[in-house]
């Protein structure tokens, strides 16, 4: 089974303004809300895979009520654990402007709800994979990720982080399954600027050398890099495509690893499953379908 974590999930309110001009009302022509935060996203691209998977995340008040809803309404497994105070975030994006965005806060979550998903994680098994994704609330310790991962060590469980800064580097030490920068992440952890794939490589390494099994490191329009536990190192092209929605396309990457990885134990077939799926929901609307991500993979070089 696969399980993705999302501590600050949140309802996504994405909207089309056209000619959007600043104070001044903006009409929206069009609008959709769907379930967000990076370890949800990876859930649905999954389900969409053909992947069966649950989703942990935190809950709170009417906003709590309505993405567990649509979490269900994609047919997707969650183990919610709900938060008393406060109430789960609304992010909005603006389409019309790509990569425009005002992401809400989210709640406070209490030491008792941190118990109560630790409880949760005790379902884990041998062979399970666990996804560990996106920002974590204010209230919440900067070493959850690591603590995670060092009460799962010796269990047999596959762990994928992608995460930002010390979130991601205090991880590396418990040898997680695969880890996902892009460029400018990786850059920001070892003070660099990393523009290119042949830039991006040394650092990549670096990041095995640290206790990474696996590395991607996502380019928007460039393509990836994938550096696998041997060291080798593979640089891939963009595939060919107009994009249309950026939100989640690093998500999706996540995914497609994972299912190509856990239909073959190929790492290979599993780095061109994740470009694939990743470029796939750039070029759609919403997150990919597991037929647009086959039209993609099929383009892949």
């Amino acid at each position: 089974m696969v399980y993705t974590v999302t501590f600050n999930p949140s309802l996504d309110y994405i909207v089309t303004v056209d000619d959007f001009k600043l104070g001044l009302t903006n009409r929206t022509t069009s609008e959709l809300m769907l379930p967000g935060g990076k370890g949800i996203n990876v859930s649905i691209v999954l389900s969409n895979l053909g992947i069966e998977n649950t989703a942990i995340y935190f809950s709170a008040g009417f906003i709590g009520d309505e993405i567990t809803r649509k979490v269900k309404e994609c047919g997707i497994k969650s183990e919610e654990i709900k938060v008393s105070n406060g109430c789960s975030r609304v992010n909005l994006k603006l389409k019309s402007i790509d990569g425009t965005e005002i992401n809400g806060a989210g709640p406070d979550i209490s030491k008792e709800a941190i118990e109560s998903f630790y409880h949760k994680l005790e379902m884990l098994q041998e062979g399970d994979t666990l996804v560990l994704a996106g920002s974590i609330p204010q209230t919440m310790p900067e070493t959850i990720y690591s603590d995670i991962m060092a009460r799962l060590s010796g269990k047999g469980i596959r762990i994928v982080v992608d995460a930002t800064k010390d979130l991601l580097v205090n991880v590396l030490e418990y040898k997680p399954f695969l880890v996902k920068p892009n460029n400018h992440e990786l850059g920001e952890i070892f003070g660099v600027e990393l523009n290119t794939r042949e830039e991006v490589v040394p650092y990549a390494k670096k990041m095995i050398e640290m206790g990474a099994e696996n590395v991607i490191v996502s380019m928007a329009g460039q393509g990836a890099v994938f550096v696998s536990a041997n060291g080798d190192a593979y640089l891939r092209e963009a595939p060919e495509g107009k994009l249309v929605n950026g939100v989640g396309a690093g998500d999706s990457m996540v995914a497609g690893f994972i299912a190509g990885y856990l239909e073959n134990k190929d790492l290979l077939h599993a780095f061109k499953m994740g470009l694939s799926a990743g470029s796939a929901s750039a070029f759609s609307e919403y997150l990919a379908t597991q037929e647009e991500v086959e039209a993609v993979y099929r383009t892949v070089k």
